[in-house]
């Protein structure tokens, strides 16, 4: 699994560059780099800490203020330690994932857009398997600068969901 997630973050990059030096050519694509966080809300809030993560993003401008995206992240999400009714404690494993998201972007002023994605959180670590991804979402870019405020749903053998908060550069 890291031999995938380094291979394609490393055609990513390479792409992100080859954009950058052929701007003039393709005005309507954009890539970049972002970190984000999670605040765990219901269920999951119970078991996890906030989490961090990193990743790549992508916008493609189609019509009218319309737009495809997509990204590849890695989140983790520290696990609690909690009471286990009997005096004592445990601690509940961290929570790992390769979020892979594609969506729809919809720029309604000039500066501000509505997004909302789908995708698949690939489990890495103590937990195995993937679960689908839906995130609606509110941002603002300002020349390169983008930022986002959004809420992401993980289905997995019930959902886990998290408040989070994104910053990025687009090239």
């Amino acid at each position: 699994m890291k031999k995938v997630l380094f291979t394609v973050t490393g055609m990513l990059l390479i792409l992100c560059f080859a954009v950058n030096t052929s701007r003039a050519q393709l005005k309507r694509f954009s890539i970049g780099p972002f970190i984000e966080a999670g605040f765990p809300v219901g269920d999951m809030a119970d078991s996890y800490k906030t989490g961090y993560g990193a990743g790549v993003g992508a916008d493609i401008k189609l019509i009218a203020g319309l737009g495809v995206t997509g990204s590849v992240s890695y989140m983790r999400f520290p696990g609690e330690t909690l009471d286990n009714g009997a005096g004592g404690t445990y601690k509940v494993d961290a929570l790992s994932a390769v979020p892979v998201r594609l969506g729809l972007k919809y720029k309604f002023l000039p500066l501000l857009y509505v997004k909302v994605e789908g995708g698949v959180a690939n489990l890495t670590g103590d937990y195995d398997g993937s679960a689908a991804i839906f995130s609606p979402g509110l941002g603002l870019r300002v020349l390169g600068f983008d930022f986002q405020a959004k809420y992401e749903a993980w289905f997995k053998d019930g959902t886990n969901g998290f408040w989070g908060l994104k910053a990025g550069w687009n090239f």
